[in-house]
């Protein structure tokens, strides 16, 4: 077990990623609370989520980013090393082509911060997300 030295809270994995005190509330927020040299990288999968879903609703979801509209449309998560994007496995499936570059598994894309943002990859996956009703 790993305790943080910050909050005091005991985890299985040593590192684990999480929130010390009040999670945030709002994506602006979120991304705020990141490492400074991955915000510019999560603000344009933000950008790219808010251009390809207009009509959905930005919230904290399962403590990560989500766009919503009836239903969870898509999630991201900023890790130690790649933005995790969340579109569910049938998305995964459907685009598992233009994907080959980068590491997924069932439901689950990462994007490496190494990479420049895949800015229309993700956009078609929000838009095909939404259009199909296909939800992580």
């Amino acid at each position: 077990m790993w305790r943080c030295p910050k909050c005091g809270r005991t985890f299985k994995k040593q590192e684990q990623s999480h929130y010390c005190g009040k999670a945030p509330e709002t994506i602006e927020e979120y991304i705020k609370a990141q490492p400074e040299e991955v915000q510019q990288y999560l603000s344009e999968v933000r950008d790219t989520l808010r251009a390809a879903l207009p009509e959905a609703e930005e919230r904290i979801s399962w403590s990560m980013p989500t766009y919503w509209k009836n239903h969870n449309i898509i999630h991201f998560a900023a890790c130690k090393k790649h933005v995790g994007l969340y579109p569910g496995p049938n998305a995964v499936l459907e685009f598992s082509e233009r994907l080959k570059e980068y590491k997924s598994s069932k439901g689950s894309i990462q994007f490496p911060y190494s990479k420049a943002v895949p800015v229309e990859l993700i956009f078609d996956i929000a838009q095909w997300c939404y259009k199909t009703q296909n939800h992580p």
